[in-house]
């Protein structure tokens, strides 16, 4: 690889002339994506209704009834699609307390397809299977605060969920069933979590052990409530779906955000996967929360057609679902993880401080070049990927939520922006390989300071 600079002036309205190059489809992504199946979507959301609930509470020991016998038909569908699947349960033992009206055994179902050329770095996809129903009328529901709601729930009402969050089961089971038949670079996980509904207890417990063991989650695609296209309020809406990522603008959920907009741009044009720039809903959370606050880049993906009537109720059924909508989105998954997980690493863009005040920190590779006037942009890859085709370069103004241009520049480690501010542009680089596919942008953010203490007297 090579070390060189390119000079160049690029208007605002700059449209990357070398698109062609790299921005092509790659074929086997699109396999994937048309692999995806209504039939066995739908055929997944009608079994995990007959379940009647499935309650983290309720029976483990009926075959045919209550979470036992819902999380055994997981786990043997996992194992029913591949050999090549690594299935297992991720079991918690949680006592009484809070939503959880005596001790219980919390059972994650996981499948992991382990990756060949970088296995130690994991796309995960992810959905929960339990239940809950709260025995209020929708009025009383939403005049209760969202505990209250939860208390007065029995672990043996009839609680179906089958858009919250069947939906996201049968996506994350429909991605395992595909993407097994698949050799990819990275390791895909794909987990149906339990606890959702009583407080995120399985991905709280599945991020703290992630976390512990330093493994590397590139991305956490988290579905929850992906199932219905029409709200409560009769808006239709089954060409949309949102995605949730934290701030700051540049954190690592908001580049997998960025991510799944553009595959799915790329991908599956009939559909558009619209980010939302806050965490979650409006005071509301699911289990993409507990791995980003042990530091993984997760994201919600949701409807924007919530129907809060039949949510957490004996309604919550497939009459009142749409299989079609919740395989659309599986699409949109196909096409975000099969990408990632066929790209090359990420570029290093920032290094560590070895002198000085800041020494141990790290620091942005970005400079205002010699002359004080241009955006200077280093990387460094010490291990580039055979198939290697380049990199790219993007910047956007700090008031712009997406990417504003976008230049390749080929296999090199550094390239100049001239007359462009450092001080106003935010800017990232990304490597593509030679099928097309993108890592995720490393961004040039800020390098955290560090004061020195000041005697007084």
């Amino acid at each position: 690889m090579t070390s060189v600079v390119f000079r160049v002036a690029l208007p605002l309205g700059f449209a990357v002339a070398c698109f062609g190059q790299y921005k092509t489809l790659n074929p086997r992504v699109q396999e994937v994506m048309t692999a995806v199946s209504e039939e066995h979507i739908a055929g997944t959301m009608k079994q995990l209704e007959t379940f009647g609930t499935r309650n983290v509470s309720s029976s483990i020991t009926d075959p045919a009834h209550g979470v036992g016998a819902a999380r055994q038909w997981i786990f043997d569908q996992f194992k029913s699609y591949s050999p090549r699947l690594e299935v297992k349960f991720d079991k918690h033992r949680i006592k009484a307390g809070g939503r959880i009206p005596k001790d219980i055994e919390l059972w994650n179902v996981v499948a992991i397809l382990p990756g060949k050329t970088q296995p130690d770095v994991q796309v995960v996809v992810s959905g929960h299977y339990d239940t809950i129903a709260s025995g209020r009328t929708p009025a009383e529901r939403a005049a209760a605060s969202e505990d209250e709601g939860f208390k007065a729930g029995d672990p043996d009402l009839a609680a179906p969920g089958v858009s919250d969050d069947g939906s996201g089961t049968a996506v994350t089971m429909e991605m395992a069933r595909v993407m097994s038949k698949y050799d990819f670079d990275k390791t895909l996980v794909f987990i149906a979590f339990a606890g959702e509904e009583v407080g995120l207890y399985g991905s709280r417990l599945y991020a703290t052990k992630a976390k512990n063991a330093a493994v590397k989650m590139e991305a956490v695609l988290n579905n929850d409530i992906v199932g219905n296209d029409v709200a409560g309020n009769g808006v239709v809406n089954n060409t949309r779906v949102l995605v949730f990522s934290e701030d700051p603008g540049d954190s690592p959920s908001r580049q997998v955000a960025r991510y799944v907009k553009d595959m799915t741009e790329r991908y599956f044009p009939g559909m558009v996967a619209e980010p939302v720039f806050r965490e979650d809903r409006f005071s509301r959370g699911g289990d993409h929360s507990p791995l980003l606050r042990e530091g993984f880049a997760a994201v919600r993906i949701t409807t924007p057609s919530e129907n809060f009537a039949n949510q957490h109720s004996k309604t919550d059924t497939f009459a009142n679902a749409s299989a079609s909508y919740t395989t659309r989105v599986a699409r949109v998954n196909a096409a975000t993880a099969a990408s990632l997980a066929w790209a090359p690493k990420a570029p290093v863009i920032v290094r560590t401080v070895e002198t000085g005040a800041r020494k141990g920190l790290t620091t942005p590779l970005l400079r205002r070049g010699e002359s004080g006037y241009d955006a200077e942009l280093s990387w460094k890859n010490d291990t580039p990927e055979a198939d290697l085709l380049g990199y790219a370069v993007v910047v956007r103004s700090t008031l712009s939520p997406f990417w504003e241009r976008e230049l390749f520049v080929g296999d090199v480690t550094k390239f100049t922006f001239k007359d462009l501010s450092i001080d106003t542009h935010v800017f990232g680089v990304k490597a593509i390989d030679k099928e097309g596919n993108e890592s995720l942008v490393a961004a040039y953010g800020l390098a955290p300071r560090r004061y020195t203490t000041i005697e007084t007297y």
